[in-house]
């Protein structure tokens, strides 16, 4: 189990992440859901502020955000009309048994207990069902970005996400990857200001955050693939892991 603190850290920054948080590529969304109607009931799991619940809505489908922050579902409430978020958990969704056709989760499913969340997730969803967990990583193979990494310790819990993730337990089929390339284009001050939504910024003691604010300044200032950009393309990796409820 993970930090819960950590975890439950982001409400106080939604806006700011709602704003900077990467989006998730269509084709991912597309990949996740395929073989599901477009009226397809679909659970955004850990919804945050709703970035993957706009994703999956403009794809056609009907969205019921579950959220435990309430900082959190008071953003997405706001970002998204006519859509509601729920209070609850992956552990504890109150929902229906066997009332929707997919579970997605986008960069929270490393917060959850796994065991006592794959017996909810089976639970919700109907016979022959979806769960996908996806992440947006960044692509630390450039140099830049690795090292944008390592001064602001941004942790994606994606480097052994591969070799971690070989099944859902035992209501879940084979666990099925893909891969999808993207890029967010930023100012310099805007990867600042995405850097502030981390869990680790905001947990960190004052002078923790200002040594990351005057390195990624410094970054910024001097790498020969930055300094003097007004804006910079970030470039990412989504992964989304793929099972059927049998």
């Amino acid at each position: 189990m993970t930090d819960p603190t950590q975890a439950l850290s982001f409400g106080a920054a939604a806006a700011d992440y709602d704003r900077f948080r990467p989006r998730y590529p269509q084709e991912a969304l597309r990949w996740a859901l395929d073989g599901l109607d477009t009226s397809s009931r679909v659970v955004d799991l850990g919804a945050g502020t709703g970035i993957l619940t706009r994703g999956v809505l403009a794809l056609g489908h009907e969205v019921l955000p579950v959220e435990p922050d309430p900082g959190m579902r008071a953003q997405l409430d706001a970002a998204t009309p006519g859509v509601t978020a729920l209070a609850g958990s992956a552990e504890s969704m109150s929902l229906p048994d066997g009332t929707v056709d997919a579970v997605l989760v986008g960069q929270a499913y490393h917060w959850f207990d796994k065991e006592r969340a794959h017996v909810e997730i089976a639970q919700v969803l109907r016979a022959g069902g979806t769960f996908a967990p996806i992440w947006n990583t960044r692509d630390d193979t450039v140099e830049w970005v690795a090292e944008l990494g390592r001064i602001a310790d941004l942790r994606d819990h994606a480097g052994n996400l591969v070799e971690k993730i070989t099944d859902f337990g035992p209501a879940f089929g084979p666990v099925e990857l893909a891969e999808f390339t993207h890029r967010t284009t930023l100012t310099p001050a805007e990867v600042l200001g995405m850097l502030h939504t981390r869990s680790y910024w905001l947990t960190a003691a004052p002078e923790g955050r200002e040594r990351v604010d005057r390195e990624v300044r410094e970054l910024f200032a001097t790498h020969p693939d930055l300094a003097g950009r007004e804006t910079v393309e970030l470039p990412y990796r989504t992964l989304v892991f793929r099972a059927r409820r049998h």
